[in-house]
């Protein structure tokens, strides 16, 4: 494979300085990681996603190991998203019964239809670029409650088509992802709704918090796979509730050897990187959006921030040409490894990390090194086959 598009892409890198806290135990606990861990292993269809090792990738790359953590066959939703969204409306149907019936009911009633009557009379909102709202309808759908879904101008009709399917009621904006979010609350607020986010502001951190700890369970599964801590982990951004999530999971699990954490985001909606610039969690105005539906976002996630800004070294943003590239190099392998079909969100930290490995003054302002073991969240499979088949026709420039 030739790798010429990655030596030549421009990347923004930004080595941050963390500061220490305790924001990877108290933001999400671990009795939060174990809740969610507890409840959503006993969900019907729940079994471990695959841990891959990509050898050749690794070898082409002068690295130990490359390890891709293959999130399309969750639930069948082809989404890591389906931990959080899911569990997170659940988590509010506990909260919201409970609070009417007057005593303290069980996800396992609300799970098991016992309190059917109930779910029902409590609609549940969201906004999404598409995998939130698809995991947030089937748990809706699974919990009995109704579901309303607010989406962008951007968002495939093919993704908006997967909620309508579980039953969500889906309602376009002619806005972009964050006009999106402060739609759905102020809707919310109106009609005695109740937002199920993955991105906090202030006054509202249950339901992300929750959303987060959903997460937990994929990197719990990482981490019981290996033997050893990988020495980094390059997470996609977006609002940052995955990389936060992971970072803090890897922390929990492997204290003082945890990996170093390394944020990868779209050159188009780099708000986490900016946020480590500004040392706040600062907004950016999108100008154009990119090919990265999931990671379109403008505003981080106040808890999210708490987070990264205590846990992640250094941030990356890349252009979006990087992304066919990477999708083909996958679903094209060479050598043994395995063919992987990834969506164009889901393949961010990968395409970071290749070009950064390529690039010498990135891979040692990384300390990438041949010792390196490097992990990968994989976040999504082909949720939308009409862009997955676009860029596997681009022609084989990378």
């Amino acid at each position: 494979m030739p790798y010429t598009i990655f030596d030549d892409a421009r990347l923004t890198h930004f080595a941050a300085q963390p500061t220490p806290g305790d924001a990877a135990t108290r933001v999400i606990t671990p009795a939060d990681f174990d809740r969610a861990m507890t409840e959503i292993t006993c969900w019907e269809g729940y079994a471990p996603t695959p841990l891959v090792s990509l050898p050749q990738l690794a070898d082409d790359l002068s690295l130990n190991e490359v390890l891709y953590k293959n999130e399309s066959p969750r639930f069948g939703l082809g989404s890591f998203k389906a931990l959080g969204g899911a569990y997170a409306a659940l988590r509010v149907l506990q909260r919201q019964i409970s609070a009417a019936l007057g005593r303290d009911v069980t996800m396992e009633d609300i799970r098991t239809g016992a309190l059917a009557t109930e779910a029902a009379k409590i609609t549940l909102v969201s906004a999404t670029d598409g995998n939130h709202g698809r995991s947030l309808a089937w748990g809706c759908q699974r919990f009995g409650a109704p579901c309303r879904i607010y989406i962008h101008a951007e968002v495939s009709e093919a993704r908006a088509e997967a909620m309508r399917a579980l039953g969500a009621e889906v309602i376009r904006i002619a806005g972009d992802y964050d006009a999106s979010v402060a739609l759905a609350r102020d809707e919310a607020a109106a009609h005695g709704w109740f937002v199920v986010s993955d991105t906090s502001w202030p006054g509202y951190t249950d339901p992300p918090r929750d959303v987060m700890a959903g997460y937990g369970v994929m990197t719990r599964e990482c981490c019981d796979a290996m033997d050893r801590p990988p020495t980094h982990v390059f997470l996609q951004g977006g609002v940052g509730g995955l990389a936060a999530s992971v970072a803090a999971g890897l922390v929990q699990y492997w204290g003082a050897d945890a990996p170093s954490v390394v944020v990868v985001e779209p050159e188009l909606a780099a708000c986490l990187i900016e946020s480590a610039r500004q040392g706040r969690a600062t907004t950016v105005q999108i100008e154009s959006e990119t090919i990265m539906a999931g990671l379109s976002c403008g505003e981080p996630s106040g808890m999210a921030w708490d987070i990264l800004s205590e846990l992640a070294r250094d941030y990356l943003t890349i252009p979006d040409t990087l992304i066919g590239p990477t999708i083909r190099r996958l679903a094209r392998p060479i050598g043994i490894d395995p063919a992987i079909e990834a969506g164009e969100s889901g393949v961010a930290g990968l395409a970071g990390l290749i070009a950064a490995a390529r690039q010498a003054p990135l891979r040692a302002a990384l300390g990438l090194k041949p010792t390196s073991r490097v992990l990968l969240i994989g976040s999504e499979g082909v949720t939308d086959p009409d862009i997955f088949a676009a860029l596997m026709r681009e022609r084989a420039d990378g």
